[in-house]
């Protein structure tokens, strides 16, 4: 199972909340590419970028911290946050992301997403599935659609879709554990989906056990900058695994 790290972007300086909320925000370094080398220095590999800017705008915001640690970094990074154009496409990977994340889009605009899946290929689309009540919710988490959330993969699947992060807004940034039952859920209707799991992670206890119900990744946060999971005990995980 792949550890991604996450780094937040607001103005440009390494922020967390708490489910969605921005009236929560905390700021943990001014500095993400600081953050970003610290992670690499500890054998990470995957980065999980999110311009939490532009997922409330009409467009990418923070591409030049992407293009900093690209440029500065060899980390793989997955970049997502207000995707909402080819341009913003154009934009993620002249920087330097290895991949995007759409989770607005696909809903709000699915024949322009599915475009970008026939134009970029399976492996540079991840699906963004961020949910409250198995409902997809979108708009940097701002509104609930009325798609339910195992429907709304499978129908991607069926697009060719691969990798899908799913996020239970209810856990993320609560450090009171990942959504385990959702997850199993999820992967037992979507056989051969690529899951990244995303939201609640609080100590380094959960990760073999996401690892055993088969999601491909996992995504850390909060747990990371409050010293709940050390970089060390996540550089043993990647070298034992």
């Amino acid at each position: 199972m792949r550890i991604i790290p996450a780094i937040d972007i607001i103005e440009g300086k390494c922020v967390r909340l708490s489910k969605g909320d921005y009236e929560t925000k905390k700021i943990y370094n001014e500095n993400p590419l600081e953050v970003a080398k610290s992670f690499e220095a500890h054998g990470i590999q995957y980065l999980h970028l999110v311009d939490l800017d532009g997922a409330k705008s009409s467009q990418i915001v923070n591409y030049k911290v992407l293009e900093q640690i690209a440029s500065k970094t060899s980390l793989n990074i997955d970049f997502g946050g207000g995707l909402k154009s080819d341009a913003d496409l154009k934009i993620a990977f002249e920087c330097g992301a290895n991949q995007i994340t759409g989770g607005s889009i696909a809903i709000k605009n699915s024949d322009l997403f599915k475009s970008w899946i026939k134009q970029y290929g399976v492996n540079k689309i991840i699906l963004g599935a961020d949910t409250k009540n198995e409902k997809v919710a979108i708009s940097g988490w701002l509104e609930e659609s009325t798609s339910d959330l195992i429907p709304f993969i499978k129908n991607y699947q069926e697009e060719g879709v691969q990798y899908v992060i799913c996020t239970d807004i209810s856990k993320d940034g609560m450090l009171q554990g990942p959504s385990f039952e959702l997850y199993r859920k999820i992967l037992e209707q979507t056989p051969n989906i690529k899951l990244i799991a995303s939201g609640g992670i609080s100590t380094f206890d959960e990760l073999p056990k996401l690892a055993e119900l088969g999601c491909e990744g996992t995504i850390i946060g909060k747990a990371i900058y409050e010293n709940r999971i050390s970089l060390k005990q996540l550089e043993n995980y990647i070298l034992n695994n």
